[in-house]
């Protein structure tokens, strides 16, 4: 299975957003690995469907792929991305994340969370078994929403945003946020 980087392959803006996405993917999945450390049933899984349900709408806008952004799109690239989006079969690409979104890909990998709760109960070793399986839940379900991001963006022929118009919003957000 070809990992997002070589799906990307060829593309410079592709590439460059793939890197991106990986690097805020790393951060938060060790944000979830060091939740997975506290001995408290559930604080996992809060944490880690919080840290997706801003990690995937932060993956789909680097793609340009957020609900916004494909509404300003040209009424025929507007169609080729819902095409592709069909193609690629995805859940999260182009949606607006919700409760049962996240829900629905913890699902996918239930089993690894199963075991990181009963792991939790076992001193030491337990807490870095779950901690483990807590950076590799988050780490797949973002490599994979990226790929699906990829293929996309292949499909309908997108042209990504520009990576300084994603900062700017981001930090007008963030600024917003402090304010308040």
């Amino acid at each position: 299975m070809p990992t997002s980087l070589q799906l990307a392959e060829g593309d410079a803006d592709l590439l460059e957003a793939v890197r991106r996405c990986r690097k805020l993917l790393n951060r938060r999945a060790l944000m979830a690995a060091a939740a997975s450390t506290v001995p408290l049933p559930g604080l996992d899984w809060v944490m880690d469907a919080a840290l997706m349900s801003r990690l995937i709408p932060a993956i789909n806008q680097e793609f340009g792929l957020t609900p916004g952004q494909i509404d300003k799109l040209p009424q025929a690239k507007r169609e080729q991305v819902q095409k592709a989006l069909a193609v690629v079969g995805s859940v999260v690409v182009g949606q607006l994340v919700t409760r049962d979104l996240v829900i629905t890909m913890a699902k996918s990998v239930g089993k690894r969370l199963t075991v990181q709760q009963a792991a939790k109960y076992l001193p030491l070793a337990g807490q870095a078994v779950s901690a483990v399986l807590g950076y590799s839940a988050v780490r797949y379900l973002g490599e994979e929403h990226i790929k699906d991001c990829v293929r996309v963006a292949r499909q309908a022929q997108l042209t990504l945003p520009s990576p300084s118009l994603r900062v700017r919003s981001l930090r007008g957000r963030t600024s917003a946020r402090r304010q308040t």
